[in-house]
């Protein structure tokens, strides 16, 4: 297998399938489930509005390999209020959700309030069942400096994030390698089990690559499995599947 193909194989395999448009319909939820399982392994989630979660999980509920279903509060705009925050994420969870990805109030850490930022961190997290995961979003091409989205990594990490994300996909800047540099060295430095979740822009396993070879440089080869490293795209999934099918894919657009 060449390395094209592994490193599709690992994007897949980190892949948390996303449909976050505001026209989303069941139909396109149950669509979007069906692409999670290919015949090359399943993503490891799909990422739907929380008024799809039970929609996805009674279609994933099928046989085949296990797929997670996560979802998104305090979406998109980051609001500084804790109880919203919160509120959300014990809906999604009795509606079904593994995951929940929760954007951190980066207006507010901007603004200098760090404490509203841990208080929805560790609100979140204190809503979760064992087994569920919290995903913080940064929102890092809003925070722009590297010293507040590192701050904002070191919050997150000390109240209770099990990954770091890099955005919300809703942003004119998203995803960049700078920025997961930051962050991984935040996740390194705190010596925690945190993982990274890249998401925005990634559209080709080329684009894959960049973050797996930054993953494996700063953590270690074996540390990007998707326990600790995702990848949040919609797109991305058809050009994983034409490198492994060794056709060539449409250009991608998407989350």
């Amino acid at each position: 297998m060449d390395t094209t193909a592994r490193i599709a194989l690992r994007a897949l395999a980190a892949l948390d399938l996303t449909s976050l448009n505001e026209g989303d319909t069941p139909e396109d939820i149950a669509a979007l489930c069906a692409r999670a399982r290919t015949p090359y392994g399943a993503a490891a989630a799909v990422c739907v509005y929380p008024e799809h979660v039970s929609t996805a999980r009674r279609v994933l509920m099928g046989a085949g390999a296990p797929v997670r279903v996560a979802t998104v509060v305090n979406f998109p705009d980051g609001s500084a209020d804790p109880a919203r925050a919160e509120r959300e994420t014990r809906r999604a969870i009795a509606a079904g959700a593994d995951e929940i990805d929760v954007v951190f109030p980066w207006r507010a850490l901007i603004a200098g309030d760090a404490a509203v930022g841990a208080r929805v961190v560790s609100d979140c997290k204190a809503a979760l069942p064992a087994g569920a995961s919290l995903k913080v979003i940064l929102e890092t091409g809003e925070l722009k400096d590297a010293g507040l989205i590192r701050r904002a990594s070191d919050i997150a990490l000390a109240h209770g994030a099990d990954f770091l994300k890099t955005s919300t996909g809703k942003v004119p800047v998203n995803a960049t390698p700078e920025v997961a540099r930051v962050m991984l060295q935040a996740i390194l430095d705190a010596k925690s089990g945190c993982g990274l979740k890249v998401a925005g822009g990634v559209r080709r396993v080329a684009d894959a690559a960049v973050y797996f070879d930054l993953a494996d440089a700063t953590m270690g080869a074996d540390w990007a499995t998707p326990a600790r490293f995702r990848i949040g795209a919609s797109g991305l999934l058809d050009d994983v599947l034409a490198v492994l099918s060794g056709t060539t894919a449409a250009p991608g657009s998407g989350y």
